[in-house]
């Protein structure tokens, strides 16, 4: 079947040390494959000494090739059940490297995954890394941090207006790589052509709402909105390793 009209576009990516970590653990990618599929992926990695690097780029890697070597996804059931199936695969792999080096132990990341399959895109998360759709002058998030503050707040413990100052808010509930068997948080959305901006935390927790929203909805390219965004976050402290990647949809 051929793509729709909308799965054709341009897309960008960039990812940047920030003004404050030592290195760069955050790991990025985006690519399209032979049938106009397009895949986003932002890994943030987690460990520091314990190569939290290594875990983040080995669930990139080992998703790009599944990707690359994917045929095509009959329908949105199959198309699921590849992400989920990619994802635990990049989860026993990073879990496997730190149970056989002990310098590794600890180690892990974030995952945040966007795959546009024509008229619906599978949205998978773990950890606080982020997804957002851009329709109508509307910048939507489309994922749910795995934080222990988001968990407070969805039990009614705190406000929404506490989550950005409480002391435990970097505190993950999720990630990959910790454990042998992981708890996935996928699911399935129509695709109406929407712009896709995912990123890691270094990015919107430099860059208020309202700044993502004006560069999204901006006349500017995918590459120029990365670097405006990463530029952006530096400025305003660049407190941690930057990721981000946007696909626009070109009619």
């Amino acid at each position: 079947m051929t793509p729709k009209k909308y799965l054709y576009g341009r897309y960008a990516t960039k990812t940047d040390i920030g003004k404050v970590r030592m290195n760069n653990e955050d790991r990025v990618t985006a690519l399209t494959n032979s049938r106009g599929n397009i895949l986003l992926v932002v890994c943030d990695g987690m460990g520091g000494a314990n190569k939290g690097d290594l875990a983040s780029t080995t669930a990139v890697e080992v998703i790009t090739q599944a990707f690359q070597e994917k045929d095509k996804f009959v329908n949105k059931f199959f198309a699921k059940s590849w992400v989920s199936s990619v994802i635990r695969k990049a989860n026993s792999e990073i879990f496997s490297q730190a149970s056989h080096n002990q310098k590794y132990q600890g180690m892990g990341t974030t995952i945040t995954l966007v795959l546009i399959v024509n008229d619906y895109m599978v949205v998978a998360q773990a950890g606080d890394s982020r997804a957002y759709s851009y329709r109508n002058r509307n910048l939507e998030q489309i994922t749910e941090d795995q934080t222990y503050v988001q968990y407070l707040y969805r039990i009614g413990e705190i406000t929404k207006e506490e989550i950005e100052t409480h002391p435990k808010r970097h505190v993950l509930m999720n990630a990959l790589g910790i454990y042998p068997s992981l708890d996935l948080d996928i699911k399935v959305r129509p695709y109406l052509g929407d712009a896709i901006l995912v990123c890691s935390d270094g990015l919107y927790n430099n860059v208020p709402y309202k700044d993502l929203l004006s560069i999204m909805k901006g006349s500017d390219t995918p590459d120029q909105k990365v670097n405006e965004l990463v530029s952006l976050a530096n400025a305003n402290g660049g407190s941690d390793n930057i990721a981000v990647a946007i696909w626009e949809a070109q009619e």
